[in-house]
């Protein structure tokens, strides 16, 4: 992975399936389209049954099997998204997220990966399945720069997702050993509160929705919470990473990792990202048309 490329972690791997599906083909026959200076580094997501998923409420829906073919075919990393917070012993034994990985774990010729919270969780993966490799999920909402520092240093992880209130710390940033440089995924297209101060909460309570409990939904503390997700809206975000910043400010200090969200969205929405991140401007009509007009596909 050269320095000079930026590595696009995609939201919905189960979730929009349909959508990669028509784009992958795409994206692969007519490259021209895309800028030169990125991949697709990952597609990440789990079932919407799935008990050790987190961070979104899952509802994909897609066979596992079909999704791990088509990655296997264009040769994409799978992260399977086991960011659950709150797993016990137990749920350790689960045959559908067991049969996951070992669905996964050699599919292809790429390395898949595994987004994580748990250490329980993780140590089960390693000693059960030891060909993936680790991502310290964004769940933990590391926002403390001295804490993220000692999750850089933990040798068990390949990529580590800081809180998006990091994203701009430069100075810290840009003093980090080249080593910990690479290990660095920043979120760029969050949309929550920049102010929030419930955000652990809201995961937690994925958590539990994931696990099967019976419990409130989270109520939003963000006093934007009632206009949901809008990308011009994430633009605005004093922690928003555009394709401006990638190129002038990150990738020339050698970060080269970037994670986009989405998961619990609509397909249309993550296709304006794939747009705006990855598709030339002359060419963002052609790509959008190409997908709209798939009969296939239902975008809305």
């Amino acid at each position: 992975m050269g320095e000079n490329k930026a590595f696009y972690h995609l939201p919905g791997l189960f979730e929009f399936y349909e959508l990669y599906k028509v784009f992958l083909p795409l994206f692969r026959e007519h490259r021209e389209y895309f800028y030169d200076w990125c991949e697709i580094g990952s597609i990440y997501g789990a079932p919407g049954d799935c008990i050790w998923g987190g961070g979104r409420v899952g509802f994909g829906d897609a066979d596992p099997q079909d999704v791990a073919s088509l990655m296997k075919e264009y040769g994409i990393c799978s992260r399977l998204t086991f960011s659950n917070s709150l797993l016990t012993e137990e749920h350790l034994s689960d045959k559908k997220c067991n049969d996951l990985c070992a669905l996964f774990e050699k599919n292809g010729d790429v390395e898949n990966g595994i987004i994580v919270y748990s250490d329980l969780l993780l140590n089960h993966i390693k000693s059960k399945y030891p060909s993936f490799y680790f991502v310290s999920s964004t769940t933990k909402v590391i926002t403390e720069f001295d804490q993220f520092l000692e999750e850089l240093d933990r040798p068990d992880y390949r990529f580590v997702v800081p809180d998006f209130r990091l994203n701009k710390d430069l100075e810290k940033l840009n003093a980090l050993s080249s080593e910990k440089k690479k290990k660095v995924e920043f979120l760029c297209n969050e949309c929550c509160w920049f102010d929030c101060y419930d955000r652990k909460n809201c995961y937690e309570n994925v958590s539990r929705k994931s696990l099967g409990e019976e419990c409130e939904d989270h109520v939003c503390v963000s006093p934007n919470a009632a206009l949901g997700y809008r990308f011009s809206e994430a633009k605005k975000n004093p922690g928003f990473i555009g394709i401006e910043d990638i190129q002038n400010v990150y990738l020339p200090k050698c970060f080269s990792h970037f994670k986009i969200e989405g998961r619990s969205l609509g397909s249309a929405v993550v296709l304006e990202f794939l747009l705006y991140y990855m598709t030339k401007p002359e060419y963002q009509l052609k790509v959008r048309e190409e997908i709209y007009l798939d009969s296939m596909l239902d975008l809305f």
